[in-house]
């Protein structure tokens, strides 16, 4: 079965500053695949180099198959979470999650709601004001609400109590369970 991430000495500078360098990954379907190394160690160039967000120097990658350039349709077979979350705004958690679900091709609100009711998360509330763990629950229901068969979580529980970081788990088996791959550092 063919990787769904694979890098062959990627390398990324930004200038004379090394950002990643040589890196040899691979990471197969089903895996929950754990991405540490001290800060500065380039976990998340790393992941913006397979997302696209950023060019390499040198070296190559694959994502589901594909070379980082991904089309739409690539784009919604992974779900993403960054390591900073962003979220600006006067609309309603609800409306903001739709509008993310519309984008994927279509999210039931239904499953919008279970993630939500799972991550004690109020839909209600408005984005703006949110506290950071709020706000990563949202980004964390965004990233899932769709199933992707690729999920890159950057940070994944960075302001979640215990009780939520124990959900989060149990959501990553799930994902595996259901085949799905899982890139998280």
């Amino acid at each position: 079965m063919n990787s769904v991430i694979e890098a062959r000495s990627l390398t990324k500078f930004y200038g004379g500053r090394r950002g990643l360098e040589d890196l040899d990954l691979r990471v197969q379907p089903g895996e929950v695949f754990g991405y540490l190394g001290p800060n500065g160690a380039g976990k998340t160039t790393t992941i913006r180099l397979l997302l696209d967000f950023i060019r390499p120097t040198r070296g190559t990658a694959t994502v589901l198959g594909a070379v980082p350039r991904h089309g739409v349709d690539t784009r919604r077979r992974i779900g993403y979470l960054p390591g900073e979350l962003s979220f600006e705004g006067r609309e309603r958690v609800a409306e903001l999650l739709q509008f993310f679900g519309d984008a994927r091709g279509g999210v039931s609100a239904r499953r919008i709601g279970e993630l939500a009711e799972r991550l004690e998360l109020d839909l209600s509330r408005r984005i703006r004001g949110l506290p950071k763990g709020n706000k990563q629950k949202v980004g964390l229901v965004q990233a899932f609400m769709h199933e992707p068969e690729l999920l890159v979580l950057d940070e994944p529980t960075t302001g979640l109590d215990p009780l939520m970081q124990q959900e989060f788990l149990e959501m990553v088996r799930e994902a595996r369970a259901n085949g799905q791959t899982v890139f998280m550092p």
